[in-house]
């Protein structure tokens, strides 16, 4: 059961939670910081949906932990190796913004770190493992992040 709730948005809603505590504890405002921590977040959702929705068209699965059926290298995967990630952080850091959370945006680098160690190194592994050459040659022309 625990394992199953070990998701990305959940990590992602928790180191929300901290930096919203932060925000409210000592608040600093950015000029303009709601709309635009609420353009970033909509960038973020967008992205999610994006690279969630061409994982779908490949038949592959977008959920952590599962084995993929194919390996995806077009498209947004061209330009990110985890852009449902960089998604995560994006909101993340649009949340913060138009929280007047600044001192709290060494979140995001820590949350980055954290996403990396508990569910991408894992689930590289396993797609090197799945698919050989043609993952490790992907990995040399596309960034983990950007």
């Amino acid at each position: 059961m625990a394992r199953a709730l070990d998701l990305p948005p959940l990590w992602m809603a928790l180191f929300a939670a901290f930096g919203w505590s932060i925000a409210q504890a000592v608040p600093v405002a950015l000029p303009f910081g709601g709309p635009i921590g609420m353009a970033l977040v909509v960038c973020g959702a967008v992205l999610m949906a994006a690279a969630a929705g061409q994982m779908v068209w490949q038949h592959t699965t977008f959920i952590p932990r599962r084995d993929p059926q194919a390996l995806v290298t077009t498209g947004l995967f061209a330009l990110s190796r985890n852009p449902i990630y960089l998604a995560d952080a994006l909101i993340l850091t649009g949340l913060l913004i138009a929280w007047q959370g600044l001192l709290a945006l060494p979140l995001v680098a820590v949350f980055v770190a954290f996403i990396t160690r508990r569910f991408i190194r894992d689930e590289e592994a396993r797609i090197a493992a799945q698919f050989g050459d043609a993952f490790h040659a992907y990995c040399l022309r596309t960034r983990r992040w950007i």
